[in-house]
């Protein structure tokens, strides 16, 4: 057994002093406020959070950080630059930026990361010889880096929706379809769980599988968590009314995808009708606030749908930010920026946003809370920074920054300790993987 003794942490019931953490074969066994350290305690300063979950991710994104914000367009524009982006990857490109860019999300305080994954195949929709070799070569960098992770594999079949119909792939969106459900399902089935990696499922969205394909898409994934875009922009709000007469949420409702396994990515523009289907299902909205800003994909109804009692997670989406805080606190401010109110969301329901209902999201089922019972994850956050200090430990969410974690934990092993990786230092392994793909 193993402990860990901390000045502060968040527990279920709030912020508590003084709390010793007992880690057995990967679990959280005691944990124990208001006591003092033992001398065979680890001890960590600053407040212990519960592990933080990556709930929407497209790690190849990373590459176009900084690269196209005041080019001016919207999502639809910004799209084009990322098919170039797709045109280069392949399984050796993949794994080192995707290694990059997962420590990159380690250090800044996540433990689990949702890939949603749809870059399948070499270009002109060849198989590679392992048909599953970009899913491989992400895997494989999660494993590197010690981040748990949630293989979102995406089901991607036509090439988007008019009013009049689904239009055809393109060049680049080859790559990324396996021709039908059954090929998809054929390919997935070769992939496994292990004790870090989880394998998900992904319908891209309303626009890249016709409705005849989510039906056979809903009884295909069985039992695994399932995500979809979902309302990101209103041209695919109309598109879908106009052609189907329903909401993408509607849509995939009808076809039976809409379960408490279910994550609706995005739903920034989910009416009243979408949020009494995703409450009644109890289904998980995932928010993305740094992105949703960033595309101009407007400010989605959180507050609505967490009175309904739909579950919300956080994600950093294309990557631009690697910054749980970030998201934690666009959350909570974007509310306020449309109500003019203050305190939209307690503390409590942002960790809870952050952590557990983001694990829960991805399929693991028993992480995000500093519970016995409970996946030993947690990160430590420093209370002495120039961001945090004098901050109180239990509104540090408000103060900190990525830079801010010290320590990362995971299934009870130390995965980051004082800031210290064994890839480190991380700046150059990042920096050699966009040089490899912008060279590829």
């Amino acid at each position: 057994m193993t402990t860990y003794w901390a000045p502060h942490a968040y527990l279920p019931s709030g912020p508590a002093a003084g709390v010793r953490l007992a880690v057995e074969d990967g679990r959280f066994v005691r944990v124990t406020p208001r006591q003092r350290a033992h001398d065979d305690d680890i001890r960590l300063d600053g407040i212990v959070l519960p592990g933080l979950a990556n709930g929407h991710s497209h790690a190849f994104h990373r590459a176009l950080r900084g690269r196209t914000h005041a080019d001016g367009g919207n999502f639809w524009t910004w799209r084009e630059v990322m098919y170039a982006v797709a045109r280069r990857l392949n399984p050796d490109t993949y794994l080192a930026l995707a290694r990059a860019v997962f420590a990159e999300m380690l250090l800044a305080g996540y433990t689990v990361v949702g890939e949603f994954h749809y870059l399948h195949h070499a270009p002109g929709g060849v198989p590679y010889d392992d048909p599953n070799a970009m899913g491989e070569a992400l895997i494989q960098a999660a494993h590197d880096i010690g981040i748990r992770l949630t293989l979102l594999d995406t089901c991607y079949l036509a090439g988007g929706l008019t009013g009049h119909g689904h239009s055809d792939l393109d060049e680049v969106q080859v790559r990324f379809s396996d021709g039908d459900v059954e090929s998809w399902q054929s390919r997935v089935d070769l992939l496994h769980d292990t004790d870090t990696v989880r394998i998900g499922a992904a319908a891209h969205s309303v626009r890249a599988l016709p409705q005849a394909a989510l039906k056979e898409f809903g009884e295909a994934v069985g039992q695994r968590v399932v995500h979809a875009h979902v309302s990101e922009q209103m041209a695919e709000d109309v598109a879908a009314q106009a052609f189907y007469g329903l909401t993408p949420t509607g849509l995939l409702s009808e076809t039976g995808l809409v379960t408490d396994r279910f994550t609706a990515v995005h739903g920034t523009n989910v009416g009243d009708a979408d949020i009494g289907i995703l409450a009644r299902a109890g289904s998980t909205v995932c928010f993305c606030p740094t992105t949703e800003r960033d595309l101009a994909d407007g400010i989605g109804p959180a507050r609505q749908l967490h009175d309904a009692r739909v579950h919300l997670s956080l994600g950093s989406d294309q990557n631009a930010v690697i910054d749980p805080f970030e998201e934690i606190r666009g959350l909570e401010m974007h509310e306020r920026l449309t109500t003019n109110e203050r305190v939209r969301f307690t503390t409590g329901e942002l960790v809870t946003a952050a952590s557990a209902a983001g694990y829960a999201s991805l399929g693991w089922y028993d992480g995000g809370a500093l519970a016995p019972g409970a996946l030993a994850d947690f990160v430590t956050v420093r209370l002495d920074s120039l961001r945090t200090a004098g901050s109180r430990p239990g509104q540090v969410l408000y103060a900190a920054g990525a830079p801010d974690v010290t320590d990362v934990v995971i299934g009870g092993r130390r995965v980051l300790t004082d800031r210290q990786h064994r890839f480190d230092p991380i700046e150059p392994l990042l920096v050699e993987a966009l040089d490899l793909l912008r060279g590829a």
